[in-house]
């Protein structure tokens, strides 16, 4: 169902609901037999949705990080319920920390295979405009995006609507062009730049999240399968 968006919209159809063609059943975007590492994959975002529909789809590894355990085992719990076929793995990690990614990687792959990155960890930022915002928070916001250690991304790199949260918006577009770098030097990998626009996680609450949002839930399927109708 395509609805009138409640702000101007970079797309031409607005949808609050999961679409068919997302669905987790389909044939071809069966992840049976995958490993899937996941980056804010908490029960509190976009990332944790997205490892329920891999689990959905047929997943036989994933791997949650994050900061703060008990939302990673919150999804654990989730998963394990829905699908209790899927291996899952909490493995707390600051994704800035270099080191902390490399054990996480090592942990939950071994000398395996990984098939799937989706980078969902994030920061928005202060809200303040570029002239009253503190100088020190504003970088610290686009550091903190762009140097994570291994893209969900945003409209906010390309369209802002109003003065707030100035470097998140450009937080946003350094992370875009950074994928574009890594798949230029990449040829073998496919990289995806998933917006899944407006939905009302945590973050999104944190920052005074806009009533009219409240209907679009994190179950719409865009995300994953963005990920997943590409070459796993």
């Amino acid at each position: 169902m395509t609805e009138s968006p409640p702000f101007p919209s970079p797309t031409k159809k607005w949808h609050t609901k999961a679409q068919p063609s997302t669905s987790p059943t389909r044939p071809e975007l069966s992840a049976k037999g995958k490993s899937i590492i996941i980056t804010g994959g908490g029960s509190t975002g976009i990332g944790g949705e997205t490892a329920r529909y891999f689990a959905a789809a047929g997943a036989s590894r994933i791997a949650l990080l994050g900061r703060r355990e008990k939302p990673l085992l919150d999804n654990k719990v989730f998963i394990n319920e829905k699908s209790p076929d899927v291996e899952v793995f909490t493995i707390c990690t600051d994704v800035t920390k270099k080191k902390d990614v490399d054990a996480a990687f090592a942990q939950f792959a071994g000398n395996g295979k990984i098939n799937v990155l989706v980078h969902a960890a994030a920061v928005v930022g202060p809200k303040e405009t570029v002239a009253d915002v503190n100088g020190e928070e504003y970088l610290a916001c686009i550091q903190t995006n762009v140097a994570v250690a291994i893209a969900i991304n945003s409209w906010g790199a390309h369209l802002s609507l109003n003065d707030a949260f100035p470097s998140y918006c450009v937080a946003k577009l350094a992370v875009y062009r950074l994928w574009d770098t890594v798949a230029l030097a990449n040829p073998n990998l496919s990289v995806f730049h998933t917006q899944p626009g407006v939905i009302l996680t945590e973050m999104n609450l944190s920052v005074g999240g806009a009533e009219s949002f409240k209907d679009v839930k994190t179950d719409d399927g865009l995300t994953w399968s963005s990920f997943a109708s590409g070459e796993l």
